[in-house]
C-alpha cells in the first residue's frame, strides 16, 4: 500500500523523464557563426551558404557575424574566448587555423587548443589574376617583369593564405615582388581594377565573378591540377614552370574546446545535411568550383593537424618572417 508521502511523490517523479528531455533539448536559441573576414569574402559566401542549409536540422536559425580584421585573428579569438555550449562557432580557414602561429609572433588564442573541430567544409584553389587591360598576358609574362625589375611588381594581400600562395610563389620563381596588405579581399579587387595594385592570388569565389565580367584575367590556379570551374586556366605548375608549386585554400567550422561531445555531434550532423543539398553542390562546386569536403570531428581534427604542419613548413621555405 502506498503511503501519504509516497503519494506526494508520484507527480514530481512522473515529470522527471520529461523534464530532463526539455532541459536536453538543444539549441533553444539562434547560434551565432563567426565569420573571421570581411562580407564578399570566399569565407562569408561558405559560412553563409552553411548557416542556411544547417538551419533545418538544427530547428534554429545559424546567424552568421562577420568579425575582420588581423588576417582573421580577431573573429578567432572571439571564438576561442566565447562560451563552451555550442552556441558560438568558427567558420575558420587555413589562415586562422594552420598558418597564424608561422606567421605571427602574437597569436589571441592557442590555434590548436583553442577549438574542437566540428567538420570540414569545403577546399578550393586559388586564381592568380591581375587586370584584363594588364601588360602581363601570361604567367610567364608576370615573372619575368619581376625578375627583370625587383620590388617593381606588386600584389594584394588580404588573408594569411593570399600572402603565402604569392610568396611561395615568388620565392620558388626567384624573384622579389612587394606586398601591399588589405584589410579585405573586396578592398584589394577594387585596388587592382584602379590600376594601384599588379596582381591579386585570392579564392575563387572573389576572383571569378569580376573575370567573368571582363575586368580581369587569371593567369594560373594554384592546385596541382586543373579546376574544374575554370578548365582553360594553367595550373602555376604548368604557366610559371613551376612544379612543386601547390596551394589550397580550406574552410573548416570549430566550436570552442570544452563544447559538450552532443552538442559537437548534433552541430556535425547538421553540417553533412547541409552539404548534401542541392544548394551547396550548385553553388559551392558548380558557381565557385570549391571541392565539398565534410568529415567526422576526428578527421577534422586530423585534417586541421596535417594542414599546420603543412602550411609552417610552407610560410618558412618561403622565407616569410613572423609579424
Amino acid at each position: 500500500m502506498m503511503n501519504r508521502r509516497t503519494l506526494l511523490a508520484l507527480p514530481g517523479a512522473a515529470l522527471l523523464p520529461a523534464a530532463a528531455h526539455a532541459q536536453a533539448a538543444w539549441p533553444t536559441a539562434p547560434i551565432r557563426a563567426i565569420v573571421p573576414f570581411a562580407p564578399g569574402s570566399a569565407t562569408d559566401t561558405v559560412g553563409r551558404l552553411l548557416a542556411e542549409g544547417m538551419r533545418a536540422s538544427l530547428g534554429q536559425p545559424v546567424v552568421v557575424e562577420n568579425r575582420a580584421g588581423a588576417n582573421g585573428l580577431i573573429g578567432a579569438e572571439a571564438v576561442a574566448r566565447a562560451t563552451a555550449d555550442g552556441n558560438t562557432l568558427l567558420v575558420g580557414t587555413n589562415s586562422t587555423n594552420a598558418a597564424a602561429r608561422a606567421l605571427f609572433r602574437n597569436v589571441p588564442f592557442d590555434m590548436e587548443a583553442g577549438f574542437a573541430p566540428i567538420s570540414t567544409i569545403a577546399t578550393v584553389p586559388l586564381l592568380v589574376a591581375v587586370k584584363a587591360d594588364s601588360p602581363y598576358r601570361t604567367l610567364a609574362d608576370l615573372i619575368t617583369a619581376a625578375r627583370a625589375r625587383p620590388e617593381a611588381i606588386t600584389y594584394a594581400t588580404a588573408s594569411s593564405s593570399q600572402e603565402v600562395a604569392a610568396a611561395s610563389l615568388a620565392a620558388m620563381a626567384n624573384v622579389r615582388m612587394l606586398a601591399v596588405p588589405y584589410r579585405s579581399s573586396p578592398l584589394a579587387v577594387q585596388d587592382m581594377l584602379a590600376g594601384r595594385v599588379d596582381m591579386f592570388i585570392a579564392d575563387q569565389a572573389v576572383i571569378l565573378p569580376q573575370a567573368q565580367a571582363g575586368s580581369l584575367r587569371i593567369l594560373a590556379v594554384t592546385s596541382a591540377e586543373r579546376s574544374a570551374a575554370v578548365p582553360d586556366v594553367p595550373t602555376v605548375r604548368e604557366a610559371g614552370g613551376l612544379p612543386d608549386y601547390e596551394v589550397i585554400a580550406w574552410f573548416t567550422l570549430f566550436a570552442p574546446t570544452g563544447t559538450p561531445a552532443d552538442r559537437i555531434a548534433l552541430l556535425n550532423r547538421a553540417v553533412q545535411a547541409a552539404l548534401a543539398t542541392e544548394e551547396m553542390r550548385t553553388r559551392l562546386a558548380g558557381a565557385l568550383g570549391m571541392t565539398i569536403r565534410g568529415s567526422t570531428p576526428e578527421q577534422a581534427a586530423a585534417f586541421v593537424r596535417a594542414e599546420t604542419t603543412k602550411w609552417t613548413n610552407a610560410i618558412r621555405q618561403a622565407g616569410i618572417e613572423p609579424q
